[in-house]
C-alpha cells in the first residue's frame, strides 16, 4: 500500500524549507500545499488545530506539527539516509545544537533586521556571539554533520539563504570572510547541493516579502 505524505507550508518559511530539504534528501514522494496564511485553509485549521501554523506533515492521515518534531519524524520513520549519526553522543550534540539555532540565532538574527538603532546593533552583537560558536563547531568540517548534510544543517539551513536576504535589505553584513570563514563556507556548500537549491525561494522574490514586512513592522 502506497504511503500518503502531504506538506502544509508557505513558499518563503524556512521552517517548512526544512521539511521539503528532508523528505528529499529522504527520497519521499509527497504532495506539497501551499497555505495562506492570511486566509488559513479547513485544512491547515483541521490538522494543526491548536497553533494553526504551518508546517503540518499529514502521513496517512496523522498529522505531526512543529518543524523540529516534524524532522524527527521523519529520521524515525524512515530510517534510510539517517539525518542523525548512530552514536548516542553524536547524535545528542546534533540536537543541541539544532536547539541552540532555534533558541539562540533565530531570535537575535530576526531581532537584527526588524530594529533600528541602539536596539539592533544590541541585537547584532548578540548574534555574532551566538555565530562564533557555530563558527567553532564547523572548523574543519564540511557540514555539522560532516561530509554529509544531517539534522543540524537542515535545521540552520535558513542561514544560507535569509541571512543575505537581511544583510542586502537593511544594508550591513553580519556573516563575512573575516569573522567567520567557515560558516560562510558552509552556508555556500549547503546551498550549492542540488537538493538544496532546487528547493530555495527565489531571492529576489524573499527581498520583495521581507522589505514589506520590516517596512510593516516599523511602521508600527
Amino acid at each position: 500500500m502506497a504511503e500518503e505524505v502531504k506538506l502544509l507550508k508557505t513558499w518563503s518559511s524556512p521552517f517548512g524549507l526544512r521539511i521539503v530539504w528532508a523528505l528529499k534528501l529522504k527520497g519521499i514522494q509527497y504532495d506539497s500545499i501551499d497555505e495562506d496564511l492570511s486566509n488559513k485553509s479547513p485544512l491547515l485549521v483541521q490538522y494543526n488545530p491548536v497553533y494553526k501554523k504551518i508546517p503540518v506533515l499529514i502521513h496517512n492521515g496523522k498529522s505531526i506539527s512543529e518543524s523540529l518534531v516534524i524532522l524527527e519524524y521523519i529520521e524515525d520513520t524512515w530510517n534510510h539516509n539517517p539525518l542523525l549519526p548512530q552514536d548516542p553522543y553524536h547524535k545528542a550534540t546534533a540536537r543541541f545544537w539544532v536547539k541552540f539555532g532555534d533558541d539562540k540565532v533565530i531570535p537575535s538574527i530576526w531581532s537584527a533586521f526588524l530594529k533600528q538603532g541602539k536596539e539592533q546593533e544590541d541585537a547584532i552583537d548578540e548574534a555574532i556571539e551566538s555565530l562564533k560558536l557555530l563558527e567553532e563547531q564547523l572548523k574543519g568540517k564540511k557540514f555539522f554533520g560532516g561530509e554529509k548534510i544531517g539534522l543540524t544543517d537542515l535545521a540552520l539551513g535558513w542561514l544560507a539563504n535569509l541571512v543575505p536576504v537581511f544583510e542586502q535589505i537593511v544594508g550591513m553584513k553580519i556573516i563575512d570572510e573575516e569573522r567567520f570563514p567557515s560558516l560562510l563556507a558552509w552556508m555556500h556548500e549547503f546551498a550549492q547541493v542540488a537538493i538544496i537549491k532546487e528547493s530555495l525561494p527565489p531571492h529576489d522574490k524573499l527581498i520583495v516579502k521581507f522589505q514589506v514586512l520590516r517596512d510593516r513592522h516599523l511602521a508600527k
